[in-house]
């Protein structure tokens, strides 16, 4: 898989801020980038590579906080929750959320809504692509997996036709309340807590991965 900053990529592989087209990009978005979304970035990984083996087809998943620590280590407590769900917690290093991150994301997935509306803030069409966790979440299970391209024509292909349709729906399928589309904070918490915001993202998680990948989690 081609990485974004390898350069050498021809006109037609570009979109109109340069980066290559045979890519999918998810930003997840939290506030200090070291708890909720290196939860959720490293949980996105590692359910999409159960589902196919690598994280490949072209997908790439990263994540920054809007008041992120930079070059900070993810919260211990954050790296148990990961390692209890098998996933990989090595190498991560916090990130502050700058406009190239929102610039070059196909997607942004936010822990709040307050999140969401920071990024959409920061202008660049972001809106129609921002969404919290548990909205997109929301939105894809409304979605009939048969209007999506085959995984056969590419996961870059379904992630977009993905967001398109997420998109469509998002005027009809409101929250049931102002708490639904929340993930709490649990920075500074116990690791109970954690424990049960890993288990929230995990639930929302698992139905915009097999969307995404069109493969439903082994049983």
């Amino acid at each position: 898989m081609r990485g974004i900053g390898g350069g050498g990529y021809s006109a037609e592989e570009t979109t109109t801020f340069g980066f290559p087209r045979d890519t999918f990009r998810i930003l997840h978005v939290s506030t200090g980038n070291v708890c909720r979304s290196p939860i959720t970035e490293r949980l996105t990984r590692h359910f999409v590579a159960e589902r196919l083996g690598v994280l490949g087809g072209g997908l790439i998943v990263e994540s920054a906080g809007t008041w992120g620590h930079e070059g900070a280590p993810m919260e211990s407590h954050a790296e148990t929750v990961l390692a209890e769900f098998g996933a990989d917690a090595s190498g991560f290093v916090g990130r502050e959320l700058l406009d190239e991150h929102v610039i070059r994301a196909d997607l942004v997935l936010t822990a709040t809504r307050d999140h969401r509306a920071q990024v959409i803030s920061m202008g660049h069409s972001a809106g129609l692509r921002t969404f919290t966790l548990k909205e997109f979440t929301r939105l894809v299970r409304a979605i009939d997996p048969a209007t999506l391209p085959p995984l056969e024509d590419g996961l870059v292909m379904r992630a977009r036709a993905l967001v398109r349709a997420a998109a469509a729906l998002r005027g009809w399928l409101l929250a049931p309340n102002a708490e639904a589309d929340e993930v709490y904070d649990p920075y500074g918490a116990p690791l109970t807590f954690f424990r049960s915001i890993g288990d929230e993202i995990h639930q929302a998680l698992d139905p915009v991965v097999t969307a995404l990948t069109g493969v439903p989690a082994r049983t």
